[in-house]
């Protein structure tokens, strides 16, 4: 007896059809962990971004069966499938992923940490005055383990204090404290995990690039490369004149060296031999002479 086919909603059905077109006319799918992320901020981002991006919300498992179907008809679905997680999205666009990435962190903004949210990174509260007034607040930030002591009316921070590490969750009291304190550390927008374009999948370690170090990076490998060049003595447009002038120096050392007289060496030369022969009469006392005076004769006024 065979076994009946489940029913598979219509609406389901229209997503995954969505999917597989989207996924043939962009070269770049991102996807998109949408956890955390307001309703509102989602709309603003979406007016701001609509020109150039589409952005899909499904759930799991239709996201998932979708990139199924997709195997050896989109390079890369398989791997793209297995990063599924979370609430996700998916992002649809022509533009290339690290101009991707770099327009999503643009658009992010600061916001207050929630109970039960992740520092995104560690933060530490530095040494100085707070906003507070001797009182309650005092117990509150001694419970935390932070040192205060009152100056000029106010409650200040002895020493330097690590309040959370990167990754650990929010709790009530350093939500609060945090939020008293203007401190916004988390960041709203949409948090683009891993992209795919031509078959490759980068992830947000690779996408993040510090474009001025990435500039320097390429600086410091161009001056690197002349160096060898020059070193070797490959000759390209790019090193030829300073091979020309390096040989130049190098054969007026050698005639230098050898004592050989040439336009270029020959008052380097004379000086030399002028700086020797003073040494030499020096060193053999030789008096100087003495040239006579005028107006003597035999040596009588």
């Amino acid at each position: 007896m065979n076994k009946p086919k489940a029913h598979v909603a219509e609406s389901k059905k229209r997503q995954l059809e969505e999917i597989k077109k989207l996924c043939s006319q962009y070269p770049v799918i991102a996807l998109i962990d949408m956890e955390n992320m307001p309703s509102p901020q989602l709309q603003k981002l979406r007016n701001t971004l609509r020109n150039s991006i589409i952005i899909r919300m499904y759930k799991g498992r239709v996201l998932k069966i979708a990139l199924e179907q997709l195997k050896g008809k989109l390079n890369g679905a398989e791997e793209l499938q297995e990063k599924v997680c979370g609430m996700p999205a998916l992002m649809f666009t022509q533009e290339n992923p690290f101009k991707l990435y770099k327009l999503l962190m643009k658009n992010k903004s600061s916001a207050a940490a929630k109970p039960g949210q992740k520092a995104p990174k560690a933060i530490t509260l530095s040494p100085g005055p707070t906003p507070f007034a001797p009182g309650p607040k005092i117990g509150e930030l001694g419970q935390l383990g932070i040192k205060t002591e009152i100056k000029e009316g106010k409650v200040c921070i002895k020493e330097e204090k690590l309040l959370i590490k990167e990754g650990e969750a929010f709790n009530a009291k350093i939500a609060g404290l945090l939020q008293s304190l203007g401190i916004e550390p988390m960041e709203i927008g949409l948090n683009l995990t891993f992209a795919l374009e031509n078959g490759i999948i980068f992830g947000k370690n690779v996408l993040t690039v510090d474009e001025q170090q990435y500039l320097n990076n390429v600086r410091l490998i161009a001056s690197e490369t002349m160096n060898l060049a020059i070193y070797i003595g490959y000759a390209t447009k790019e090193t030829a004149p300073l091979l020309v002038k390096k040989a130049a120096r190098d054969s007026l050392a050698l005639a230098d060296s050898l004592n050989i007289i040439t336009d270029e060496t020959a008052s380097k030369l004379l000086k030399k031999a002028e700086i020797q022969a003073l040494h030499l009469k020096s060193k053999l006392n030789i008096p100087e002479e003495k040239e006579e005076s005028e107006g003597t004769v035999g040596g009588l006024n």
